[in-house]
Formats: C-alpha cells, structure tokens, sequence
C-alpha cells in the first residue's frame, strides 16, 4: 500500500482519502456477511482479505500524515482487550456472558472518566449513522442494561399488538408523516421482541431476503420454462409457484435418509 501511494504509485490509490474511502469499507464489510450467510469458506477468507485490507489504507493515510501507524491500532485494540477481560487476564470473576458484558461497560465508563472526557448520555455514543436495525439493537440494549425494558416477552408481544393497532387507526386518516411514525415505532418493538428471544434481527432479516431472493427466482425460472414473463402472470399463478418453491426449498433441506 506504501508503494500504491507513493509518487509513481497508483493514481486512484494516491487520490484516495479517508472519506473517499469510507463506502468501500462499508460495501466490504457486508461482503463478509454475505459470504458467512453462504457458508462460502472459501470466499470468507478472500473477502476478510478485502476488508483487512481497509484497514491498512486508512492506516497508510494515516502515517502519511503523521497521525499513528497501524501498530498504534494494534496496540490499542491488544490493551483494550486484556483491560476488558479481567476475569480471563486478572483476578475479576465472570459466570456469564451477562457478567462479561456488565464488567466491560463499567471499564469502559472508568476508562472514559480517566481520560477526563465528558459524561455524555448514555445512548450519545451510538452512532447515527449505523445502519437504523442496528442502531435500534444498541439503543435498546442500552436502555435495557439501566432497566428500561420489559420484563417478560409476553409484555412486548402485547405493546407489539398494541402498536399494530395505532398503525390501523393511522391508515384511516393519518398523514404520511404520522404513518411513517407508526411503522417506525413497530419496528422498533420488533427488534426489541427478537431482543427477548435471542435473536438478531438484522441477521433473521438478511436470512428472509435471501429466502426471498431464492423463491423469487424459482417462480422466474419456471416460468420462463413456460415460455412467460412475471408481468402479466395471475396473482394465482405466482402464488401456486411460490408454494412450489416452498416446497422444493423443504425438500432440499431433509437429510438424504428422510422419507418425503
């Protein structure tokens, strides 16, 4: 990467900065999800590549400008982590990934007050510019760990009722703005609900998109076989292609012993 900066180095390397540069590492970093959700192992390794390799262009710009050296990053994250895990480095004890989260955030917060930083709210540090899903796991999660929350699951199952409720006395007269509000607000307890039973919502999302994707595709094949386009089908049609398509898909699953 020196050399691909460097006078007589790459162009598109040499005209690239820290903001140029930012929606590649994004793009890569979901690549990697991508080739996870794939089990593409393979492919995992070639895309972990790619994105490492963000790190380094940062970390080039960076020295180039005397600000740190990738060792400093290094450095940082190898004392981070032991600072953090007393209870595997020190003589904290942890019974729990509860315990382990609860120790990390009061280091954390000691950490922060050391360094004479500003107390902040509590929910300040969690960047906007996440994408809204994950941002929405992180404000609750951190509601939650000061006990803002519901106790039970069935409590957010009522106010998901409760809120699915507001959207269909919304439909009837509510502006735009006020219908956006809605759904926002049923998303919202949406992912607190996955929150409750351990799930990832952004994961469980990713997995119905490319279930979604893989049927999708099903019903344009067989149609195609017809000699058809998707425009101009019936609703009936699709529907039983899609059934067929759920279908195959479940057969596709059963272990090769399994009777059908």
């Amino acid at each position: 990467m020196a050399r691909l900066r460097a006078p007589g180095g790459c162009p598109w390397d040499r005209e690239q900065t820290f903001d140029t540069i930012k929606p590649y590492t994004l793009e890569e970093t979901y690549e990697v999800l991508d080739a996870i959700d794939r089990r593409d192992w393979k492919e995992v390794a070639e895309e972990l590549g790619d994105l490492m390799l963000q790190v380094v262009f940062y970390a080039q710009m960076a020295e180039e400008q005397g600000l740190f050296q990738i060792g400093d990053s290094l450095d940082a994250i190898n004392g981070k982590l032991i600072r953090r895990h007393p209870h595997v480095f020190g003589e904290e004890k942890a019974q729990s990934a509860g315990d382990v989260k609860r120790i990390w955030g009061e280091i954390k917060a000691a950490e922060k007050k050391g360094q004479g930083k500003e107390s902040t709210g509590l929910l300040d540090s969690v960047p906007r510019a996440m994408p809204a899903l994950v941002e929405a796991q992180q404000i609750a999660s951190r509601a939650a760990g000061v006990g803002f929350d519901w106790e039970t699951t069935e409590q957010v199952i009522d106010k998901l009722h409760e809120e699915l409720a507001e959207l269909a006395e919304a439909r009837r007269s509510a502006s735009p703005d006020e219908l956006e509000n809605e759904i926002g607000d049923l998303l919202f307890v949406l992912v607190n609900l996955a929150r409750f039973v351990k799930v990832d919502p952004e994961q469980a999302l990713r997995c119905t998109n490319a279930k979604f994707r893989t049927r999708f595709g099903h019903m344009e094949r067989r149609l195609a076989e017809q000699g058809k386009q998707l425009r101009g089908t019936g609703i009936a049609e699709l529907e039983e292609l899609w059934q067929e398509a759920k279908r195959t898909a479940a057969n596709d699953a059963k272990p090769l012993d399994s009777k059908p």
